[in-house]
Order: C-alpha cells, then sequence, then structure tokens
C-alpha cells in the first residue's frame, strides 16, 4: 500500500490502519504475532493501541514483538490514547465509567505507553473522548508540552463532537491531525451531524472505525443490516468483489481512513482489496441510499 499523509499537519500512514480495540482478553501472543504479520505483509504498517486494549497487555506485547526484531520502529506509525476509564478488574479503583483528561492522566498515560511499547515517542496521541469537568487550559498545555518534548510526535482526538474539536483546539497551539469516528454503511451519522465535513474542513483525513460494522454488514439480520447487505451483493457481480470489500471502498470514496478491529484474517484482507475498487459515482450513492431509507 502506498503510504498517505494523515493530513496537512499529520504523519503519513498506511491508508488502512489497524487497531486493537476489539481485542479482549481472549488471544496470546501468538495470535498478535499472526495479525500483526499479516498486516505488514499486506502493507498495514500503522497500529492504534491504547493501554487498556487486550486486558491491559496488549501493548506491552505489541513492544515484545519490536524487541525480538519482528519489524523495525522505523517501520511502523504508533498511535496510542487515554481518556475513557471503566471499571474492570485491573483497574479496581475506577467505581464508574468516566472520562479523564487531566494532565496526571495523560502524563502517567503517555509515559506508560512508550515503556510497554519499547520505544521513545508515539506518531500519534489521541484523547479518547473529552472530559466536561476537565480543566481545558491544563489539558492543552500538558498535550502542547508532550509534543515539544517529542515524546508525542502529533495530537489527535477520538470520538469529538465537532464543537468539541473546535474547543479543545482553541487551547491548543498544535495542530489536532485526525479525529477517530464511528462511520460505516449502518451508521452514517457523521455525514448529518458535521463531524466529517469539519475534520474535512481542518484538511484531515477521517479514521473510520467499525468499517464493517463489527460484522454486521455481513452477518447481521436486523433490517438494516440485510437491506444494505442486499444492495452490496447487487454490486458485488458488477465489481467482481467481496461485499466487505465494496462496504470499504464506499468509505474510501469518502476519503476517509478504515480503521480495522476484526481479528478475522479474510475479513481484514477483504478490506485491503478495497483499494482495488473505484466506485461509480451512482452506485456509491445507491448504497447510500439503501442505507438511510432502510
Amino acid at each position: 500500500m502506498k503510504k498517505i499523509y494523515l493530513g496537512d499537519a499529520g504523519v503519513k500512514v498506511s491508508p488502512a490502519v489497524y487497531g486493537f480495540y476489539r481485542w479482549d482478553e481472549t488471544y496470546n501472543e501468538s495470535d498478535l504475532r499472526q495479525i500483526v504479520n499479516l498486516c505488514l505483509d499486506l502493507g498495514i504498517n500503522t497500529f492504534e493501541h491504547s493501554n487498556s486494549y487486550g486486558s491491559y497487555q496488549l501493548e506491552t506485547l505489541f513492544g515484545k514483538l519490536m524487541t525480538e526484531k519482528v519489524f523495525k520502529r522505523e517501520e511502523v506509525v504508533l498511535f496510542t490514547k487515554c481518556g475513557l476509564k471503566v471499571p474492570g478488574s485491573h483497574n479496581q479503583e475506577i467505581r464508574t465509567k468516566h472520562y479523564d483528561t487531566s494532565a496526571a492522566h495523560i502524563l502517567a498515560s503517555v509515559e506508560h505507553s512508550l515503556k510497554s511499547l519499547k520505544t521513545d515517542y508515539v506518531d500519534v496521541f489521541l484523547l479518547d473522548r473529552l472530559d466536561p469537568i476537565s480543566n481545558l487550559e491544563e489539558t492543552a498545555l500538558t498535550l502542547d508540552k508532550l509534543k515539544e518534548s517529542g515524546k508525542i510526535k502529533n495530537i489527535g482526538v477520538s470520538n469529538f463532537s465537532v464543537f468539541q474539536h473546535q474547543l479543545l483546539a482553541s487551547y491548543l497551539t498544535k495542530p489536532i491531525v485526525t479525529n477517530h469516528i464511528e462511520l460505516n454503511l449502518l451508521n452514517t451519522q457523521a455525514l448529518d451531524n458535521g463531524q466529517l465535513d469539519y475534520i474535512k474542513q481542518r484538511y484531515m483525513r477521517p479514521l473510520a472505525y467499525a468499517p464493517l460494522a463489527e460484522g454486521r454488514i455481513a452477518i447481521g439480520t436486523d433490517k438494516h443490516a440485510v437491506a444494505v447487505r442486499q444492495k452490496l451483493e447487487e454490486l458485488s457481480l458488477k465489481y467482481n468483489a467481496d461485499i466487505e470489500s465494496l462496504a470499504v471502498a464506499w468509505l474510501v470514496k469518502l476519503g476517509a481512513l478504515p480503521l480495522l478491529g476484526t481479528r478475522n484474517e479474510q475479513r481484514i484482507k477483504n478490506a485491503t482489496n478495497a483499494f482495488s475498487i473505484d466506485l461509480d459515482h451512482q452506485d456509491w450513492y445507491e448504497l447510500y441510499n439503501a442505507s438511510i431509507d432502510a
């Protein structure tokens, strides 16, 4: 895959990004090695992390792959993030789901991720949601200083509304380079609520997570999924392509980068096959209409 710029101020990334957001405790080091090697073989060199993914162990195992020379640091682009906190066995001090974008939490999270990933910098550090009772001046100052220190190369956000995006940007002296949003043929809200338009206005490429709607596009039985799948199956004959490849091609036509989370190897391959498909203008709208009319 030919690498592309995330935006005017951003890093170069692979056109598809692999994220570990759906990894729970049901994996082992061999599973991780297999998926990472597959991604690299397919040209995906950009990986999205959080220190909470994989029951708080995945960054450590990923870092181990790097120390074992499975790949070199300069060959990969690493995202990590913090913000969302949820109760669990690994964080018993957390009583309720909440957001924390305090300086203390950001700094602790960055240091933890750097240590776990066996690196001295991350390419993009994301805030996952915005804490509405946070001290935004403190949050922005911390992010700016981390970028100036070189520990993070770029600042990004995840699941921010347009107004939240604008609000944080007004406090920062450094640019925001990406917003991770949910976008797929079964969830097109970003086209209506201004998220996609604002991302493009800021000369960034949107990262669309759950591009296959967590498998619903292929196997969902609800009315919405069935209607979209029927249209995808019609078009699959025209393009001689898997319906999941077409679903991702629909996103690519929007200028979005699919953020893959599946551990199904064939689905990863289907997603990367999307980049060889150029959807006809009206075919794109046929899929969009099938979604919004369902």
